[in-house]
């Protein structure tokens, strides 16, 4: 019996180099969804390789792309980065697109394919929008938005987290990992640990962490084991996680709708992740300081909003709150500083939260 890939029962794997990309090769992969659709050219555009590839290219269809809504512009996301492995983030991110990318209100990219090997290789392709023709803005990691800005982008991020608040289908989903429940999550430090060492080796950094991870790094570790545990026991409601929600992973379309890019790490659990996460990244410490709690009730009120039942009261959200800084310290002791997401004052800010709110005593004592 031949082997298939994929859901649509493919005879070939996709492409492994970006040298297979072919104009040829894609009229093949898009008459899985589109039997009618012929692919008459393809230009790329543009080219991002890291730990995966953007694609951009420009695609003149037949009249049949053309009625289908296809549009000329698109950005193909896959892992044909030369001697990068990136794991099974590029498959997580197609059988997201592929369960969840028609969801109403999802605030996501548009994804008119996704598709992926299921050998274990860990590829998946998702041909998305491209956003840069859109005319919007993409966030940067480094970029702070103010209160009035945070604000905003909750509301943004509790549609997220609404649009599929305590829906079976999260569970039901076999590639969906529980949030702090897969070992991408669990073991973070240890499969990142060269960049993190070296990181608490900087001098330049070693002032911004807290004094008491300046005394002994290993505390890191001991505190974030303490945020597995404590998050395991933790029941719902669940929702959609976009797992790495930070303001360079979204985009701003011209009519000011924010969405959320780069779903390798989306999981069903507590939206707090998310949450804690944007707001920590994009205030200065003093505008934290002054509003954490005024805009954890925003973030609050708009989950309701979209029609969740059952959101936890504020003071339970702040419990959950006050633990999560440590999963975005050591997830930017991660960043290579070539990679250019300026994860200095994030660092900082990450851990003045941390001191802040005693986070390591609750992660840490029994």
């Amino acid at each position: 019996m031949n082997k298939t890939y994929g859901p649509y029962g493919r005879t070939r794997p996709l492409p492994r180099n970006l040298d297979d990309v072919t104009p040829q090769w894609f009229d093949n992969l898009l008459r899985n969804a589109y039997p009618d659709v012929r692919v008459q050219s393809m230009e790329r555009v543009e080219v991002r390789n890291s730990h995966t590839t953007k694609l951009r290219v420009a695609v003149d269809y037949n009249e049949a792309g053309d009625k289908a809504g296809l549009p000329r512009h698109l950005c193909l996301k896959a892992n044909w980065s030369d001697g990068f492995n990136s794991g099974d983030i590029c498959e997580l991110e197609a059988r997201f697109y592929h369960a969840f990318g028609n969801t109403p209100s999802l605030p996501a990219a548009k994804c008119y394919y996704a598709d992926w090997d299921g050998d274990s290789s860990g590829q998946g392709i998702a041909v998305l929008e491209d956003l840069v023709d859109s005319g919007g803005t993409f966030g940067h990691s480094s970029n702070l938005l103010g209160i009035d800005g945070v604000a905003k982008a909750l509301e943004a991020l509790a549609g997220l987290h609404g649009c599929l608040w305590n829906d079976k289908r999260l569970t039901e989903q076999s590639m969906l990992p529980r949030s702090m429940g897969t070992m991408i999550d669990t073991d973070q430090i240890a499969f990142m640990r060269p960049y993190i060492n070296a990181n608490l080796a900087r001098d330049a950094i070693l002032p911004m962490l807290p004094e008491a991870i300046v005394a002994d790094h290993l505390l890191l570790d001991r505190a974030y084991a303490g945020l597995n545990q404590w998050v395991a026991q933790q029941p719902g409601p669940f929702c959609l996680v976009h797992g790495d929600s930070h303001v360079g992973n979204t985009y701003v379309y011209p009519d000011g709708r924010r969405i959320w890019v780069d779903w390798q790490l989306c999981r069903f659990g507590h939206g707090y992740r998310d949450m804690t996460y944007l707001m920590l990244g994009a205030l200065t410490v003093d505008e934290r300081r002054s509003a954490e709690r005024s805009l954890i009730c925003h973030y609050r009120d708009a989950l309701v909003a979209t029609g969740a039942q059952g959101v936890p009261e504020v003071d339970t959200i702040f419990e959950h709150y006050r633990r999560w800084p440590i999963y975005g310290l050591q997830a930017w002791l991660q960043v290579d500083d070539q990679w250019g997401m300026g994860s200095f004052p994030v660092i900082e800010r990450m851990s003045r939260a941390i001191e802040d709110l005693d986070t390591l005593a609750l992660l840490t004592n029994p």
